[in-house]
């Protein structure tokens, strides 16, 4: 295969993530000879604040007032800062956006604007809100197994004087890791959830968009897409995951998501990357064999 022809994937993170968190699963790609570039959104990876009474010994008082550098941080910042990084992705040949969870709110926003630049876009148990904004989807059905209570324990300041949602990851409450523990990865060894915690970052933006940031069938809708299912997803249920792509069946019966499963909770995939890095193998033949 041409360097030309050779696809580039674009990992997103989702929320409080960063580009480290896609290491392991670019070792695998790269190993099966695949490109790909990990996105870090404005105010991640080295973009984000870790301030002083984030560190030990905590001073929970100062960390509930800290200011952040994500704070004033848009959807449409976020998007604009992914399309840079798609234009220049897009002159070497094919392009395969890839978002995990929060991060699918970034990846419509860019297919909605830019799908010039996208060849394929995959939602890895990712937000692709259709018919709902994205917190409304929280108050139906799909979502009553989600603990949003338990996940809050860990909560540090008010987020509308803070001007961003701050978590302390580095808490020692038990309750409040056993409830990440079984958000995000419980079908992982304790070390391995205490290891992928410690690569979030405390702090993470509020837009989560408006319905103009829906998918949008005249845009996104004409994109090949793909939605790889989380099968033991509990921070984002099966349920809702099959009502998001049921949605964008929906708006565009005419170019329907190729759906593929994988086993494991909503962090396995990236502790254990082999299986997805095979799938995202194949979207890639898919998208070559499409672009020739």
């Amino acid at each position: 295969m041409s360097r030309q022809m050779q696809p580039t994937f674009v990992l997103v993170h989702g929320a409080f993530g960063n580009s480290f968190s896609f290491a392991p699963l670019q070792a695998e790609l790269g190993l099966l000879g695949h490109r790909s570039v990990a996105v870090d959104l404005p105010g991640h990876g080295f973009g984000a604040s870790y301030p002083h009474a984030y560190q030990a010994p905590q001073d929970l008082e100062g960390l509930a007032t800290a200011p952040g550098s994500i704070k004033g941080v848009t959807l449409a910042d976020n998007a604009a800062h992914l399309i840079g990084i798609l234009e220049r992705a897009k002159e070497n040949g094919p392009v395969i956006l890839v978002s995990h969870s929060r991060g699918g709110v970034t990846a419509t926003a860019a297919a909605n604007a830019r799908p010039d630049l996208i060849d394929r876009i995959v939602y890895v148990a990712a937000w692709c809100p259709v018919e709902l904004d994205v917190n409304d989807y929280y108050a139906e059905p799909e979502m009553a197994t989600v603990d949003a209570a338990s996940l809050g324990l860990a909560m540090a300041g008010n987020p509308a004087e803070l001007g961003l949602l701050r978590v302390n990851f580095r808490t020692a409450d038990p309750d409040a890791l056993a409830a990440f523990k079984a958000a995000f990865l419980a079908d992982g060894t304790d070390d391995e959830f205490l290891t992928f915690l410690n690569t979030f970052q405390p702090d993470e933006n509020l837009d989560v968009g408006t319905s103009a940031d829906r998918a949008q069938a005249a845009t996104w809708g004409g994109i090949p897409k793909t939605f790889v299912r989380l099968a033991g997803d509990a921070s984002m249920p099966l349920a809702l995951q099959d009502r998001l792509i049921r949605e964008g069946d929906a708006l565009t019966p005419e170019n329907p998501y190729d759906v593929r499963t994988l086993e494991g909770s909503h962090l396995k995939w990236l502790v254990d990357p082999a299986p997805a890095a095979r799938v995202l193998g194949e979207l890639a033949a898919l998208t070559v064999r499409s672009s020739s």
